[in-house]
């Protein structure tokens, strides 16, 4: 499996607003989308339904508003991990930007298929952009982006100063 490195750029200044304003209506778009998918699922002639296996349009396009993402807290940094399946790093920017971490990709497929007298024209076209606050004391000169089989990782390491200073805090029996 290879591994590749992605560089991460460090910038003064946003250019446009937050993206973090337009989640909830991602939300409420996705929740839309999956009762339609939903709906749509029952009314279908079957000769669409099982000629192709696809994704419902919507469906690829809820995927890409918003990937999973997990964060991890270690001793030594925090580690992002974003799901971004058929991704390359070409596709994939990852900044530090006014103490935010900012990860975008986005991605362009096209695909055609011929059976018989039937033919399947898709074009799938995606952008994602994930904003996170940049935690107190990290480093943000040693921030490294990985991909690998899919999955992005982001490692923001801590610095000597934050990694000697945190406690371990015992929890008694009341």
């Amino acid at each position: 499996m290879t591994v590749t490195k992605l560089p991460v750029t460090k910038e003064a200044k946003l250019s446009r607003p937050e993206p973090a304003t337009w989640h909830p209506l991602l939300s409420l778009q996705r929740e839309i989308n999956q009762i339609f998918d939903q709906f749509d699922r029952g009314w279908r002639p079957f000769s669409q339904r099982f000629l192709y296996d696809t994704e419902p349009s919507s469906r690829v396009y809820a995927m890409w508003s918003s990937p999973a993402v997990d964060i991890v807290d270690t001793e030594k940094a925090y580690e992002i991990t974003v799901e971004v399946p058929g991704m390359t790093p070409e596709n994939l920017e990852v900044k530090a930007v006014n103490g935010r971490l900012v990860i975008k990709g986005e991605k362009k497929e096209s695909k055609q298929e011929k059976r018989g007298d039937t033919e399947l024209s898709e074009r799938c076209y995606g952008a994602f952009e994930r904003s996170f606050q940049l935690p107190e004391g990290v480093d943000s000169g040693k921030i490294e982006a990985t991909l690998e089989a899919g999955v992005l990782t982001v490692l923001l390491p801590k610095s000597i100063e934050v990694q000697k200073s945190a406690k371990k805090i015992e929890v008694k029996a009341a």
